[in-house]
């Protein structure tokens, strides 16, 4: 009977022990409560608390996303328009973070929801529509910038907002598109004219530079025929004035024979007295 008892014992200590065991998985962190009051930080893989007496609560840490429900916002142009956004977040994995989601606030994903309409209404219904249409990227850094610090006191780090779609009413939409598809012609129409001017440019070059080569060649030819007419004219000059030289002196001789006057032969005597004999 003894053994039957301590046989139940053992059975129902085993039975505790069981259902004591928690484990941690990498992707989460938790806290260990003993009573309702804080106790410590769950360490990773395995754990026991005491059951009845205690419990542990796990939070994911990994990044969620929060999609907020389309909503109609007033811009400030007064055109109601169509908003969706999407909220990336991630409770912080320091002790002090997990803490402060769990008892700083009561439900930090609904809340956060909540938050981003209300945050987008008031950002929103500040800006004209076309600058909340072109302007995204700075929308989205200034919602995530005011959601993180509302969300500071809960242990929750906002990854990033993203405005996924924003519509505007019908008839804003159809003039939209028309400004955008005058917008496209007018570019294109720019564009070919550019490309004709600048194909236009090129020919004018083009010419601009056989012209230019044309002249320089003619200036070349000009430049060696002027070197030519210049060289055949000093050889003529130099030619023709050592044979006016001996002109004159033969003109003196015949003159001085004429007078009977003595003749002082120089070193060109033989070629005057040439020029004599074919004068005779």
């Amino acid at each position: 009977m003894i053994g039957y008892i301590i046989g139940i014992l053992i059975g129902i200590l085993f039975l505790i022990a069981l259902t004591g065991i928690r484990i941690v998985r990498p992707t989460e962190r938790a806290v260990i409560e003993t009573l309702g009051k804080y106790r410590g930080f769950g360490k990773f893989g395995f754990n026991w608390i005491v059951p009845v007496f205690q419990r542990m609560i796990q939070v994911n840490i990994t990044e969620q996303m929060a999609k907020i429900d389309s909503q109609e916002i007033i811009t400030e142009d007064k055109l109601n328009a169509t908003v969706d956004l999407v909220i990336f977040y991630k409770v912080k994995p320091d002790e002090d973070s997990i803490k402060k989601s769990l008892y700083n606030v009561n439900d930090f994903e609904s809340q956060i929801t909540t938050l981003a309409q209300t945050t987008a209404r008031n950002v929103i219904g500040e800006m004209e529509f076309k600058d909340v249409n072109s302007k995204r990227q700075t929308l989205n850094k200034k919602l995530a910038d005011i959601l993180s610090i509302e969300t500071k006191a809960w242990g929750v780090e906002i990854v990033r907002v993203e405005l996924r779609d924003i519509t505007p009413p019908s008839d804003v939409q159809d003039t939209m598109n028309k400004v955008i598809k005058a917008e496209n012609e007018k570019r294109s129409a720019i564009d070919f004219a550019t490309a004709k001017e600048t194909e236009a440019d090129g020919i004018k070059r083009a010419s601009i530079k056989e012209a230019e080569g044309i002249a320089q060649g003619r200036r070349i030819v000009a430049d060696a025929n002027a070197y030519k007419i210049r060289i055949e004219n000093e050889s003529a000059r130099k030619y023709f004035k050592a044979e006016a030289q001996k002109l004159k002196q033969l003109e003196v001789t015949q003159e001085a024979l004429k007078n009977n006057s003595k003749i002082v032969l120089g070193s060109d005597s033989k070629s005057i007295l040439k020029l004599f004999d074919l004068n005779k």
